[in-house]
């Protein structure tokens, strides 16, 4: 089994091509590089205080590079999750570094898999600010097992899932939910990768303390290792 300080330059090795988790007719020059994070001070708490007011400032960003959808986010610290008390810490440990990267986009929009894989779990996390509807796929490439996670989805997509069920590459596995299912976000895909799952099924942290970041930063690399946008 490979340790996880060389996981990144497995994954890096996958494809020198980019993989999709959009439609491959999207061009990648329009996907917008957005800041969220902590220091960007456009961003005050009034805008990061509801999906509709983050939606309209990812909507402005990505109209503003002539764009078609978003994307970012990977280790960000963001101050968005200070509005829901499932981030927050008795000892103020709050988890406020995103582990995933973000893809902003519509409701609605299909979701594929960048690589072969089948259904390891599926669930919908209905904590306020958690994933929403959320499928974890497993793949193998070289004989090294490890997952992909997909959060903020539709409802929809959980409806015909099994455990074990097969997806190829670039076949659409879900469709992105609104603010009313998806954890009260504009709607966007949650896309992380993950070499360990520590047990769990249909949900992992996409969001750590720094406290805990050595381990996330290295058990959930950067996404873009495979989308290479």
């Amino acid at each position: 089994m490979r340790l996880l300080d060389d996981f990144s330059s497995f994954l890096n090795q996958i494809s020198e091509a980019p993989l999709y988790v959009l439609d491959v007719t999207i061009p990648l020059a329009t996907y917008v590089l957005l800041d969220l994070s902590v220091s960007n001070t456009e961003l005050n708490l009034k805008r990061v205080s509801s999906s509709e007011t983050l939606g309209a400032y990812v909507n402005k960003k990505i109209a503003e590079h002539n764009g078609l959808v978003a994307y970012g986010g990977y280790l960000e610290h963001r101050n968005i999750y200070n509005r829901s008390a499932y981030f927050s810490s008795e000892d103020d440990n709050n988890r406020n570094i995103h582990l995933g990267i973000d893809i902003w986009s519509s409701t609605n929009t299909p979701i594929f898999t960048p690589l072969n894989g089948v259904v390891h779990s599926f669930k919908n996390n209905t904590n306020f600010g958690d994933y929403g509807p959320t499928i974890i796929l497993q793949h193998e490439f070289q004989k090294t097992p490890f997952y992909t996670l997909y959060g903020h989805l539709s409802l929809e997509s959980l409806g015909n899932l099994s455990v074990g069920q097969v997806f190829k590459q670039g076949e659409q596995i879900g469709t992105l939910g609104d603010e009313t299912v998806n954890g009260d976000y504009p709607p966007h895909l949650h896309f992380q990768i993950i070499r360990d799952l520590q047990g769990m099924a249909g949900d992992y942290p996409g969001v750590c303390a720094r406290s805990h970041l050595e381990f996330y930063s290295k058990n959930c690399p950067n996404p873009n290792l495979l989308l290479k946008l």
